[in-house]
């Protein structure tokens, strides 16, 4: 029986399949994803590694290239990967894991829909380690709405090591995820 297409409606994607990146040291690049991400190499040669962390085949693919000098800050291009974990507990494990293995965050912001710690790999590219401040996404399109967001899109700082030390004294998390809380 034959086939019709509609190409009228804008069909989005099932979901995010991977990423690719460009390194000057693949082999502390692929030492960074596994640390971070707790990602493994599917396969690899002196060119190029695919990794994954979960069903999909490969999830970040990085391929050496011979460029010695980095992108100028602030050029165009990707900005940063991000990640987002359960609950407060995970992100703040990993986060003292990574402390441990002295991997540590470059910026800690909560933007208000997620608290997050952004980490650099060893190319500079930045991963975010997130997690959703909002329990479902009517609630986080609300606080978008609310005014607040438009106030500062950026968000607020904070010491990762008080939201550590809020978190084991058992403050409770809508506390700990309130923008100025740590």
């Amino acid at each position: 029986m034959p086939r019709t297409l509609d190409s009228r409606p804008v069909i989005s994607p099932a979901r995010f399949a991977h990423a690719v990146l460009r390194t000057r040291h693949l082999e502390e690049a692929i030492a960074f994803y596994e640390t971070v991400l707790g990602a493994r190499v599917v396969f690899g040669n002196a060119m190029v590694a695919f990794l994954t962390y979960d069903e999909e085949h490969h999830r970040l693919a990085l391929i050496q290239t011979s460029q010695e000098e980095p992108a100028p800050l602030g050029a165009a291009g990707l900005d940063h990967l991000a990640y987002t974990y359960e609950d407060m507990g995970q992100l703040l494990a990993t986060y003292e894991r990574l402390k441990e293995a002295d991997i540590h965050p470059v910026w800690t912001i909560n933007h208000g829909p997620t608290t997050s710690f952004y980490y650099a790999d060893p190319d500079g590219n930045r991963v975010e380690l997130q997690i959703d401040n909002f329990a479902t996404e009517a609630d986080a399109d609300a606080w978008m709405k609310s005014g607040k967001f438009e106030k500062n899109p950026i968000g607020v700082e904070f010491d990762p090591q008080k939201l550590v030390e809020r978190y084991l004294r058992g403050d409770p998390i809508e506390a700990l995820i309130e923008q100025g809380s740590a």
